[in-house]
C-alpha cells in the first residue's frame, strides 16, 4: 500500500525551523509499506526555514502577521495530486500544524494552545476520501 507521509516524519529537514521529526514507528512501516513524502509547505513555495504559522479562521497567519493562506493552500492542492498519482488511500500527516494538523491545531496566538480543527491538508485530503491519521495514531494500520 502507497501512504502519503508528512516528510519531516522521515527525517527530512522541512519543518519551519529547519528540522525535521523523525519517527521511528512510521520509518518501520517502510518494511510494509511505499512511502510517500511530502512537505505541503515547500509544496506551496515556502522556504525552510521560515517564520512559523498558525490557523486564525480560515487563514494561516505568520508569526510577523504575514497571510501566508496562498501558499498553504496550494501545498494542499500539489499533496493532494501526489496522493492521487501515487493512489495513496491513507496519510499520515504531522499533528498540530497548520497544514498537516488532523484533529487540533495552533489557535493562532502562538501560545501553543490548542483548538479542535484540521490542517489546510489534512482537511483536502479527508474531503477526497483520504484516510487522515496522526503520527500517534499508527493503530490504524495494525
Amino acid at each position: 500500500m502507497n501512504i502519503l507521509v508528512s516528510a519531516c516524519l522521515l527525517g527530512v529537514c522541512c519543518r519551519y525551523d529547519g528540522q525535521s521529526k523523525p519517527n521511528h514507528n512510521i520509518l518501520n512501516l517502510i518494511k510494509t509499506h511505499n512511502l510517500i513524502p511530502i512537505c505541503p509547505e515547500q509544496l506551496g513555495g515556502l522556504e525552510t526555514p521560515r517564520l512559523p504559522a498558525e490557523m486564525q479562521n480560515d487563514k494561516v497567519i505568520r508569526k510577523d502577521g504575514k497571510d501566508v493562506t496562498f501558499e498553504y493552500n496550494k501545498g494542499a492542492t500539489e499533496a493532494l495530486k501526489i496522493a492521487k498519482l501515487f493512489d495513496c488511500k491513507i496519510a499520515i500527516l504531522k499533528e498540530k500544524s497548520p497544514s498537516c494538523g488532523y484533529k487540533e491545531v495552533y489557535d493562532g496566538s502562538f501560545s501553543k494552545k490548542l483548538i479542535p480543527k484540521q490542517g489546510v491538508t489534512a482537511l483536502l485530503l479527508e474531503k477526497n476520501g483520504i484516510k487522515v491519521i496522526g503520527e500517534n495514531s499508527l493503530e490504524f494500520l495494525k
